[in-house]
């Protein structure tokens, strides 16, 4: 059973499993459009093999980092994320991707700053709401600073544009803040006054507006914006209980767009079925209530807030993207955590979870 004593092996033996899937649902959805475009079947699968080891040994690593040093760090590594998103708004150093500066390119390799900034958000919150725990309720202390720094983020990241990085940094910040004590009527306030900026946001950026479109009604233009949430439809209702067989799924096949990074679970439903959806939304599940076990142990506040806000990075973004291939969201260009392909994605998660798993060591010494 599930409990406090053995929440880090859960932790462990979930994330690798995650990882694990991971490798084989690359594989999987890439080979095809791996021999095509590159003539080699293991393009993709070589490179994330690469990134899941680097990911791997810092999550090792960083376990062993005693997470009250993050405390020391909070304004260096905010300082330094904010440092590298202004890079991406630098004329030839930012690599644009599909309409999007999203990337720094660093000796042939490309990095994300936003996957840096979910993480370094985090610790200044979890610095802050500690800090600040007298004076929680107060607007200028207590609300205030932890709703300014970070939204100084959010607008960074909003801003090349990365709209699903942007959601989750909002979601964190908004239930670390409610979890801390900070004023319910503050918070509320916030998310009167969001509404109507996010509306503004919206019609600045049309490729946003077509997204809400294409969600409300995505058979209206099946062969253009509509297309690829179809098609991952088409995957899920193809799938049945048993799934098509793994590596048999016929949607990778040139018809799921980003079949191998966003939509991959869309391929898990079609080739491994209801079951294998299933095992995966319960190991994150398992992973929630190992990080939320792990919190609730902690030391201090600072280590409560560092392995909740962690937690809740890794499992609101496997939330957001599963809503988005089955159709209840719009689509946001958020990775399966853990899962799906993306150096930076992958490497950012395995040291967020090593440093959950330092919280938990720290909270069970003597």
């Amino acid at each position: 059973m599930l409990g406090a004593r053995n929440a880090d092996r859960m932790l462990i033996v979930t994330t690798l499993l995650l990882v694990a899937s991971g490798l084989v649902m690359v594989y999987s959805t890439s080979f095809v459009v791996a021999m095509r475009k590159f003539g080699d079947e293991y393009f993709f699968v070589k490179k994330h093999v690469a990134f899941a080891i680097i990911g791997l040994v810092l999550f090792v690593a960083v376990s062993r980092v005693p997470y009250h040093l993050y405390k020391k760090l909070t304004y260096p590594i905010l300082i330094g994320t904010v440092i590298l998103l202004a890079c991406l708004f630098i004329p030839g150093v930012g690599h644009k991707v599909g309409g999007a500066t999203r990337w720094l390119k660093v000796m042939g390799m490309t990095f994300q700053p936003s996957e840096l900034a979910k993480v370094a958000v985090v610790i200044f919150l979890a610095y802050s709401l500690e800090a600040k725990q007298g004076v929680i309720k107060s607007f200028s202390l207590g609300f205030l600073p932890n709703i300014l720094i970070p939204g100084i983020v959010i607008v960074m990241v909003l801003g090349q544009p990365d709209l699903g990085s942007a959601v989750t940094l909002c979601a964190l910040v908004f239930i670390l803040c409610f979890v801390a004590g900070v004023s319910t009527l503050h918070l509320t306030g916030l998310l009167i006054m969001v509404l109507p900026m996010l509306y503004v946001v919206v019609q600045k950026f049309p490729y946003m507006l077509q997204r809400i479109y294409t969600f409300l009604d995505p058979w209206k233009d099946p062969h253009g914006a509509g297309f690829q949430i179809i098609q991952s439809f088409l995957a899920f209702g193809s799938g049945g209980l048993w799934g098509v067989g793994l590596g048999e799924g016929r949607q990778k096949l040139f018809y799921l767009p980003e079949a191998h990074t966003d939509f991959i679970f869309s391929v898990i439903g079609e080739e491994l079925g209801l079951i294998g959806v299933g095992v995966v939304i319960l190991l994150y599940v398992i992973f929630f209530i190992s990080g939320l076990l792990v919190a609730l142990r902690a030391k201090d506040l600072f280590g409560r807030y560092l392995a909740l806000g962690l937690t809740l990075m890794i499992t609101i973004q496997a939330m957001i993207n599963m809503a988005v291939v089955m159709g209840v969201l719009p689509s946001k260009g958020l990775p399966l955590p853990l899962v799906s392909y993306g150096g930076s994605s992958l490497v950012m998660s395995l040291v967020a979870v090593g440093i959950i798993l330092n919280v938990y060591i720290k909270g069970n010494e003597a």
